[in-house]
């Protein structure tokens, strides 16, 4: 065995010391492990070279090989476990340098396929007490043993590369937790624009369009449908469709509970994925497949633990969800679940109180003004019997048919009052209310006042002003056509912190105990409104007595 010179062996060591230096300013983990078992092959002439890498709890989780082909790796029936030799060197953590492997009685022989090797070096790669890997040589050029000089270079190479190891290791995990985290403010930045988009709409087909755009945003794919259950509570019908393809993905519109991927879904609550769209997916359109669909996967719309719809989503390539993707589409599909149906149940609120309105408008008029046309009649056909008998009792009937007239007119112009809509003209308030009572004067033929601030200025928000015009719309729509008051009489006025109005009437009043303050009626909306601003309304009235309504609402929002 030729021992190096001095001048060799500092040339050796320069030599390393460079490629260590290049090893430590690299900060990818798979270059740093491949650098270090090629320097170390280069430094001691080895004809085969591997690295072993350990995990936190000292198992071997890596292994590279450098010197064998592909060829060589394939015909082994499985990598290094870490036994014998490789074991040893793990149990003790130094350095074993062998002239001979099959002679060593800690050596458990080669797998089939391997190739026979003699001489071995190897040599731990440690961080103070902790085993980050081993250097693993065999058989040295030439046919010689490891010579200690080639231990002494090795081992410097495996200090450099414990601190390489190390480095690198640090780097990958703040790499990854940088990821993690960019992709945590990615979710939560979406999640924050579908909760908002969500919440500020109540247009059914603009939440259901934000919805499915987020989510195929989100997965990058290319189509995506959206079916909501029917009102029979059975059938999912198709509501939105979007995408590339210009059909829908499916053969029908409908799907009934429990048949197909939206059947399915729909019965079970369960997300559903498929990865082979000809074998597992039923009533896909053969066009949508031949142009080149992949990968389907369906997503319940839940709202109090019931379906009320199904996201389906599809693409030409398969697209993995992992399970921090799959928590954000749960939240993403629950919001939006809970939005539909409260728009749907607000849509239904909004119907069944209009028709409850005309059901009550029909009953008011039958009960009421048709009943006065049909006594006018009568009076009428009564006078016509008489004309000839008993003129002045048919004159006294005319006049009475005349009255009832007037009175029916009178009654329909309150409905007229109370039904048609208005809103607030411009930003003075006080402009707006003198039009109401002018409006109420002419429309009821009865007295009615207004007082307000000399200045004409209240100097109000307009959503706070708003409040207080309908509120007042209200009082005397329903002074005019409950109260059957003569009078009315509206007032404005205000403090530092708050403008007041009242509005009073001396018409028949109600008993307040039974009254039902219900929504959708007149004393509830006014309290509704004015609550909204931050105000209150308060009512107080005895039968015979008149009605009087005081609202307030705060000078600032």
């Amino acid at each position: 065995m030729s021992l190096l010179t001095p001048e060799q062996l500092e040339e050796r060591l320069i030599s390393l010391h460079r490629a260590s230096l290049e090893l430590v300013s690299d900060l990818s983990l798979t270059t740093v492990l491949e650098r270090i078992v090629r320097l170390a092959k280069e430094e001691a002439d080895a004809q085969y070279a591997a690295l072993g890498v350990f995990d936190d709890e000292s198992n071997l989780v890596q292994f590279i090989p450098i010197g064998m082909d592909e060829e060589e790796i394939q015909k082994m029936p499985y990598p290094p476990k870490g036994l014998g030799l490789l074991g040893a060197l793990k149990q003790e953590r130094k350095t074993l340098r062998i002239a001979d492997i099959q002679k060593d009685p800690r050596s458990v022989g080669f797998p089939a396929g391997h190739p026979i090797m003699r001489t071995f070096l190897g040599v731990p790669i440690l961080l103070g007490d902790q085993l980050l890997g081993q250097i693993y040589l065999t058989d040295k050029l030439g046919g010689e043993e490891f010579s200690e000089q080639d231990e002494r270079v090795i081992e410097t190479l495996a200090a450099y590369a414990a601190v390489a190891i190390h480095n690198a290791r640090l780097v990958q995990a703040l790499t990854e937790r940088d990821q993690t985290l960019t992709q945590k403010n990615e979710d939560l930045t979406l999640i924050n624009a579908v909760a908002t988009a969500l919440t500020r709409s109540l247009d059914l087909d603009e939440i259901l369009q934000k919805t499915l755009t987020s989510v195929m945003g989100y997965l990058k794919v290319e189509n995506g449908e959206i079916y909501l259950k029917d009102e029979n509570d059975s059938d999912f019908r198709l509501v939105l469709h979007q995408g590339k393809f210009n059909e829908h993905l499916f053969t029908r519109d409908v799907f009934r509970v429990g048949e197909g991927i939206v059947g399915e879904v729909a019965e079970s609550g369960k997300p559903y994925v498929s990865k082979n769209v000809g074998k597992e997916i039923h009533y896909l359109r053969q066009k949508v497949f031949e142009g080149g669909c992949r990968w389907v996967a369906a997503f319940p719309l839940m709202a109090r633990g019931s379906v009320i719809g199904v996201m389906v989503v599809a693409d030409h390539r398969e697209v993995a969800i992992n399970p921090p993707q799959a928590e954000l589409l749960e939240a993403i599909t629950s919001w939006a679940g809970i939005t539909i149906e409260n728009v749907v149940l607000q849509q239904q609120s909004q119907r069944l109180a209009v028709l409850e309105e005309r059901e009550r408008i029909g009953m008011d008029l039958h009960d009421g003004i048709i009943q006065s046309i049909y006594a006018v009649g009568l009076a009428l056909d009564y006078a016509r019997v008489a004309i000839d008998e008993d003129p002045r009792q048919a004159k006294q009937k005319i006049e009475q048919a005349i009255d009832g007239l007037n009175k029916t007119i009178r009654d329909i112009r309150a409905y007229i009052l109370d039904l048609r809509p208005r809103e607030l003209y411009g930003n003075n308030l006080i402009q707006n209310l003198n039009r109401l009572v002018d409006e109420y004067r002419v429309n009821t033929l009865s007295e009615a006042t207004i007082t307000a601030p000399e200045d004409g200025i209240v100097g109000l928000p307009v959503s706070h002003a708003t409040a207080l015009f309908h509120i007042c719309q209200e009082a005397l729509a329903n002074a005019a056509k409950h109260a059957h008051a003569r009078r009315v009489d509206v007032r404005l006025w205000t403090t530092r912190d708050r403008v007041l109005l009242e509005v009073a009437d001396n018409g028949e009043g109600f008993d307040l105990r039974k009254m039902s303050v219900t929504l959708g009626h007149g004393l509830s909306n006014m309290h509704i409104r004015a609550r909204k601003v931050g105000g209150d309304v308060e009512i107080t009235s005895a039968p015979g007595e008149g009605t009087t309504v005081l609202a307030w609402v705060p000078r600032r929002k």
